[in-house]
């Protein structure tokens, strides 16, 4: 389970939203429809997931329809605003959405189509687990409205996946991409470089077998330890090595290098994809601050600059929706400077980059500087975009605190 949700302040019972809230109907919108169940908790995860065993009180077979029921909530609070906008994109995450039947998937999806409605061409993600792909798994939810799926195969290497307690056959990969595409689907691959016992070698042979798939898209992100895991613990007690950041900077490197010769271009410091229209417009909503709402337990959404999270626990979000509340658990409105500093976090990272202009004033004049250490493009500069270099990428943070201390 991840850790504890932020502080902030109380959310409103009925889930109303402020009356003097400045929304802005042009601006897109998209749903995120949280999944929380997982067979086994893989060891680097502080997602906000549950095994079978921690459930207590929730039943996976009830969730569609408890989820269904946030949705019925959402269409109502969003009506009551003036703020009832189709959906742009629709993001299946988890956990492991694809553990529920394809049919719950397609119904919950449908609940969200007569709520909401999809512009025209939207894009729909599942993420997967590649055991759990079938060709019939695809079919369905492609014959509900799905388009893309990402596919968590994170790496290629047996003794790799063991160290992150991923439990799927690395084969399954291979069958779970060709029933996504006979379904008609793109496909996203995810990877995940930097864990303990990888070497540059195995990292290499993951990208090879990526690329192999001759997927859409690929991510590739580099593993975090986060407090509360597993394997924070076993770092803790010398069980397995930290992670080294100057082979992560080397695998992140080889990435570039390989993706792009292989037709793939970044779009985002982790993601890459061979196409403009193949990137993932759903976390390009996230990253240039649109609106959207966050359904399941735990999940975060945004409008017009309110934030809100739910509570965590499968039981609870059951429990308040069943007594026809909220599922809230808190809210809060960023003030200026917190927004600005976000956009610029945020901004940074995609290769559009954040406008000069947008920088606080102060700031603006240690953009050369950036330059020249190497980490913005020049070029980009001179039309008024700070866009990150392959070394400024490899030390965005760096960037982010000197455009914003």
């Amino acid at each position: 389970m991840a850790g504890p949700l932020p502080l902030g302040d109380p959310a409103p019972a009925d889930g109303r939203l402020p009356s003097d809230l400045a929304i802005d109907p042009a601006v897109p919108f998209s749903a995120y429809l949280h999944v929380p169940f997982c067979r086994v908790r893989c060891g680097y995860c502080d997602f906000n997931t549950y095994t079978s065993g921690e459930l207590r009180g929730a039943k996976q077979e009830d969730y569609a329809s408890t989820l269904i029921t946030e949705i019925d909530l959402a269409k109502r609070v969003l009506a009551d605003a003036g703020a009832l906008r189709p959906m742009d994109t629709v993001f299946f995450g988890g956990g492991t959405p694809t553990l529920l039947p394809a049919g719950d998937l397609a119904r919950m999806l449908g609940a969200a189509t007569d709520a909401f409605g999809l512009v025209a061409g939207a894009e729909v993600t599942v993420e997967a687990n590649p055991d759990t792909v079938t060709p019939a798994v695809a079919r369905t939810l492609a014959d509900a409205g799905v388009t893309r799926l990402s596919i968590g195969m994170q790496s290629a290497v047996p003794h790799v996946l063991a160290a992150l307690d991923r439990t799927h056959r690395p084969e399954n990969v291979t069958t779970a991409v060709a029933a996504a595409k006979d379904a008609g689907l793109a496909v996203s691959v995810d990877l995940i470089y930097g864990a303990p016992g990888e070497s540059l070698g195995d990292w290499e042979a993951s990208l090879d077998a990526a690329l192999a798939l001759e997927s859409d898209h690929i991510s590739a992100y580099a593993l975090i330890i986060e407090d509360g895991t597993k394997l924070a613990r076993q770092i803790r007690r010398g069980e397995v090595p930290t992670p080294d950041d100057d082979l992560q900077a080397d695998m992140y490197e080889l990435a570039d290098a390989r993706l792009a010769a292989a037709g793939f271009d970044w779009y985002e410091i982790s993601n890459w994809s061979r196409t403009v229209e193949q990137r993932s417009r759903h976390n390009l909503a996230y990253w240039r601050g649109s609106d959207w709402w966050g359904f399941g337990p735990g999940a975060h959404s945004h409008v017009a600059g309110l934030r809100w999270w739910n509570v965590k626990h499968p039981a609870a979000y059951a429990q308040r929706l069943a007594a026809e509340e909220s599922p809230a658990a808190g809210t809060e409105r960023p003030d200026a400077e917190s927004r600005t500093l976000e956009r610029v976090l945020l901004l940074s990272r995609i290769r559009e980059g954040i406008a000069v202009a947008d920088l606080q004033p102060d700031k603006r004049a240690r953009v050369a500087g950036l330059i020249a250490d190497g980490l913005v493009d020049p070029a980009a500069a001179v039309r008024g975009r700070v866009q990150l270099t392959l070394r400024g990428r490899l030390l965005a943070d760096a960037v982010v605190r000197e455009l914003t201390d």
